[in-house]
């Protein structure tokens, strides 16, 4: 287990692309924010005054193809989950996400350019202890033929992922790992988004997918892989499915320390999940790492303050 200071951005750092589900062009910007602030999405570019939202499960308000967050008057910011996955993955506890669209651009389906974005803002360290939210018992969710749980894990933050499509070419595969920010950019930062070409049709006349194609999207159709490039992993179906997992459970707010296991699930029952635990205020508490490095009993606080899907602001977070 890795206990540090907060982190935040150096400086800004900007990359373009079309939103895979609108299609329309969008600018994102990753910049610097104060310490406990989280991760906060700016949308600009709308009529008016530009909108601030909070990064966490209460924020969410759909799941379908994507996870969309928003506010009372409906949704701000779609596709939210791979830009998160890349903060939270490479270690980042605060920053400013502005982006000037409706959609995080899709870039090539993968985590890669937001990695890349990281490294050229860079990462630097601020004067306030990180915080996590440490599982203290197993909570579940079945859906239909889906299961999630979180269980208590003593090596930090684990995602464990299966899959089990019909598709005889995707099939059943697993994937599961120690989350690092090394291991991050190296075993599931480029795993791409991916789909079935039966689907396009469905998804398009729903106003889904309009910003798809061969370049940010691993297509398969009943026989075989339709990109020409091939796969970057045999089991890049599964390595994305945990690349989403560690963006959906970015809303936390605080990093978690435990293991979360999904079967055949997706954004729906990440969040339900996520928002079973943060609902059980005897499933976690907030362990803060500096008191937990020095004494071989971590000091805790009991999870028992939520503002607004937030962690109370008795708990500040503090991150690494």
């Amino acid at each position: 287990m890795k206990f540090s200071r907060q982190t935040t951005l150096r400086a800004q750092a900007t990359v373009a692309g079309v939103g895979v589900h609108s299609g329309l062009p969008v600018t994102l910007t990753l910049g610097p924010a104060p310490v406990d602030a989280g991760l906060i999405f700016v949308r600009t570019g709308l009529e008016g005054s530009d909108r601030e939202i909070q990064a966490t499960a209460d924020q969410v308000v759909a799941t379908d193809f994507a996870t969309v967050l928003g506010d009372r008057t409906g949704p701000l910011i779609s596709t939210a989950e791979h830009v998160l996955a890349a903060l939270r993955g490479m270690g980042v506890d605060n920053a400013i996400i502005e982006v000037d669209g409706p959609e995080v651009p899709i870039m090539d389906g993968s985590a890669a350019a937001f990695i890349a974005a990281i490294d050229q803002a860079g990462i630097m360290t601020q004067p306030a202890q990180r915080r996590f939210i440490q599982v203290l018992k197993p909570v579940s969710v079945r859906m239909g033929d889906s299961f999630g749980e979180f269980r208590p894990y003593a090596n930090g933050f684990r995602a464990e992922v299966e899959i089990d499509f019909t598709n005889p070419v995707i099939g059943q595969q697993s994937y599961g790992f120690d989350v690092s920010p090394e291991r991050f950019r190296r075993e599931v930062g480029r795993a791409r988004t991916f789909g079935l070409m039966g689907d396009v049709a469905k998804l398009w006349s729903a106003g889904y997918a309009l910003g798809a194609s061969f370049e940010n999207t691993v297509v398969f159709d009943d026989e075989r892989l339709l990109n020409t490039e091939g796969l970057r992993y045999a089991d890049e179906c599964a390595r994305h499915k945990v690349l989403d997992v560690i963006g959906d459970l970015a809303l936390a707010g605080l990093p978690l320390l435990g293991a979360y296991r999904s079967v055949r699930g997706g954004h729906k029952l990440n969040h339900a999940v996520l928002t079973a635990l943060l609902a059980d205020r005897t499933a976690w508490r907030v362990v803060e790492g500096e008191a937990a490095r020095r004494t071989s009993r971590p000091v805790v606080e009991v999870g028992s303050g939520i503002v607004g899907g937030r962690i109370a602001a008795a708990y500040g977070p503090d991150v690494s």
